[in-house]
């Protein structure tokens, strides 16, 4: 089979399965794993598909956002693992930022008691950290309903209120040259100016994100450390070398 011809079933097989295993297109081509590797390999050059754990799947839209319900639901087990993971960060007399976001929202089990102050722009967030007895400050701004989050003017000038000394972002996209996205412009600024005001910052995002670029841009991939779980080696390779990356091993 010529390379056009199993790239196009390649393509295709992902287009209606969004995820699709190695061993899945080898079977399919009748050609060996190494072979299938390349091909991914190019069309992920070529911004066709994105290469996860095992296999490939379908690129999203650059401005598809799911909602606070959606995310919440999607690889629970994963953010929950990222989420105790990056709480481990967290030291007594830390002022933290926690942006609005699934994964950042799994966290708040997790954080320490004593000795903190958390800020957030996560209205659903808020609640929750009350619960556990955590001093909490909720910046101003627009209530944007789909993903529960204060953004606009009035979040971008309660930011300059604060000083951070870590701040835990969630992002849509991370991709090695073209930094970490999200498909709303007004909370790309929002996440940039709490980037800017924390002394560290992490982002926190499962391997589905990896590859993945929405319509704006956050931030370059230098600019904040990486926390994720279980990521394909090859696909690790291409962010060592950019930025730090902690991935979960328990």
């Amino acid at each position: 089979m010529l390379t056009p011809e199993r790239q196009r079933l390649i393509l295709q097989r992902v287009k209606e399965k969004s995820v699709v295993k190695i061993q899945e297109l080898v079977e399919l081509t009748g050609t060996s794993e190494s072979t299938i590797r390349r091909d991914l390999t190019q069309l992920e050059q070529g911004k066709y598909l994105k290469r996860v754990h095992g296999g490939a799947a379908k690129l999203q839209g650059k401005l598809q956002e799911p909602s606070m319900i959606e995310k919440s639901s999607k690889n629970l087990q994963e953010k929950q693992r990222i989420a105790k993971f990056a709480s481990s960060f967290i030291e007594g007399g830390d002022s933290i930022y926690l942006d609005a976001g699934s994964t950042t929202f799994e966290m708040i089990p997790f954080l320490p008691i004593k000795d903190i102050v958390v800020v957030t722009n996560g209205f659903m967030h808020v609640n929750s950290l009350l619960e556990k007895g955590i001093p909490t400050y909720i910046i101003g701004g627009f209530a944007k309903l789909k993903t529960k989050a204060l953004i606009g003017r009035g979040a971008l000038e309660s930011l300059e209120q604060y000083h951070f000394d870590k701040c835990f972002l969630g992002v849509n996209g991370i991709h090695p040259e073209f930094g970490y996205t999200t498909p709303d412009q007004e909370e790309a600024l929002v996440k940039h100016k709490a980037m800017r005001m924390a002394r560290e910052s992490f982002v926190v995002a499962d391997a589905s994100k990896f590859s993945e670029v929405s319509f704006a841009k956050i931030a370059n991939i230098h600019e904040s450390t990486i926390i994720t779980d279980d990521i394909d080696e090859e696909i690790l390779e291409k962010y060592e070398s950019k930025t730090s990356i902690k991935v979960v091993t328990a």
